[in-house]
């Protein structure tokens, strides 16, 4: 509690506290939407399984408007990375080196998971485990990574894409939400390959979101650089992507729903589409319309405590919070207490509240163990290191290894043969990324200008 009183008391007059408070929420939201529409039951051989009660529950698409939470991930994000890459170019360093710090704090808490996950599954196998089976549980503990190879990509596009905010503003989010449009006209139309892009434009386009609300604190600024943040501005965007929303799935061809579903026509987060954007512009001007009385809360010292507290193991808990349900239900199944009750039942719905206290239970106690583990990650960036080609080079190697690792785990199947949990070229081709990041991190904390302490709720 002392840290984190004095970490509140440290906090700059000037920092804009709502983006730690959007984070910190959209987390919980993931968590209790993961936790909460979450079916168990029992397969023919008599072992738990689960699924989304999504398909069962059609009159609850329209709260993923509010609950799909990943455009706000970027969104934060993109505030949080040209606030970071600014602060750090002020200082004389340079973009691989702000690169290279920035890993630190996604990838090492990723690592702990994935070794974590890869050495119980050797064990299981060891004891004569059903591979299969093996690589299920994985699977279904290692969902969160999809959204982590998305960001994975975005990052380190971070410098070139504010060099193209820098000149073209809000335009460039502009021609991304049309690239976006083009690939949807591919799913509908042909060729469905179209839509490839829009993995990569679509968060892009929120990410150039967050450049412009950054950028919004200097005043003296191109408009076509700033993001408007008055309540006006913020009632405009509600209505204008709560009208487009409505058309573009009551009306058009998109889903109501924005997660994914089995058996609807598009997948409205898989990629990204144009509804998917229309919902992230509402949750925009929502986010504007609540900005002046959060900001006002947040100079309590008892919430931004809190704020700071949860932001400081923010990716553990969305990393972790999975696992915790795959640990809670092998512990029921062995006592012989798992409840399965009908989905939409009345006891499915009262079993909501004591599950997700008991997974909360076996979450804080994962946090307490890993939550370390991301603290320090945040707390010692490395100093300033002479620009170099090939620290560049490695760089970007290091980033698509961890990439590629990543995004081979989520297109293998969850029915594979995978004694490791994970497909071996998969785990290979992330530790070696990760210790590629580990070796420029090491090697620029020996040399160039001294470690300075990291404020956790910044990590800047």
């Amino acid at each position: 509690m002392r840290r984190l009183r004095q970490l509140a008391e440290r906090t700059p007059a000037g920092r804009e506290r709502y983006v730690d408070l959007l984070r910190a929420l959209a987390i919980t939201m993931v968590v209790l939407g993961h936790w909460g529409i979450t079916v168990i039951g029992y397969d023919r051989a008599g072992r738990p399984t689960g699924h989304s009660a999504l398909g069962d529950l059609p009159w609850v698409w329209p709260l993923t408007w509010v609950g799909q939470v990943m455009p706000v991930f970027f969104l934060v994000g993109g505030y949080a990375n040209a606030a970071s890459l600014t602060a750090r170019r002020r200082r004389g360093g340079d973009a691989t080196g702000w690169l290279v710090d920035r890993s630190a704090r996604l990838v090492r808490p990723t690592t702990a998971l994935l070794v974590v996950l890869a050495v119980g599954a050797a064990v299981a196998s060891l004891r004569h485990a059903d591979p299969v089976q093996v690589r299920t549980v994985v699977w279904f503990a290692t969902i969160p990574l999809w959204f982590l190879v998305a960001y994975l990509v975005v990052v380190p596009l971070t410098p070139p894409m504010y060099a193209l905010h820098r000149r073209f503003g809000r335009a460039v989010p502009a021609v991304l939400v049309g690239f976006v449009a083009l690939g949807d006209l591919g799913r509908l139309l042909g060729p469905a390959g179209l839509a490839t892009g829009n993995y990569l434009f679509g968060w892009l386009a929120i990410h150039q979101l967050g450049f412009a609300w950054y950028d919004a604190r200097t005043p003296d600024l191109p408009r076509r650089r700033r993001l408007p943040l008055t309540r006006r501005a913020g009632a405009v965007l509600l209505a204008a992507g709560l009208a487009a929303l409505v058309l573009l799935t009551v009306v058009g061809p998109y889903p109501v729903v924005m997660l994914n579903v089995p058996g609807t026509r598009l997948d409205n987060a898989a990629p990204p589409s144009l509804a998917l954007l229309a919902a992230a512009t509402a949750q925009l001007g929502l986010i504007l319309l609540l900005r002046g009385p959060a900001e006002r809360w947040l100079r309590r010292c008892r919430p931004w405590q809190a704020v700071i507290a949860v932001n400081s193991v923010v990716l553990t808990v969305f990393l972790w919070h999975l696992t915790a349900a795959v640990l809670l239900i092998g512990l029921l199944d062995a006592l012989g207490a798992l409840p399965t009750p009908r989905v939409g039942s009345a006891a499915w719905w009262a079993w909501r509240i004591p599950w997700v206290l008991a997974l909360a239970v076996v979450l804080a106690a994962l946090v307490a163990v890993f939550g370390p583990i991301e603290a320090r990650s945040r707390r010692h960036p490395t100093g300033a290191a002479p620009t170099r080609p090939w620290r560049t080079g490695l760089a970007a190697g290091g980033y698509a290894g961890i990439v590629a690792g990543l995004l081979l785990n989520s297109l293998t199947r969850k029915v594979a043969a995978e004694p490791l949990g994970l497909p071996a070229p998969a785990l290979v081709a992330y530790l070696a990324g990760a210790g590629a990041l580990r070796l420029l991190r090491s090697g620029s904390g020996s040399r160039g200008s001294p470690r300075r302490a990291v404020d956790p709720a910044t990590g800047s």
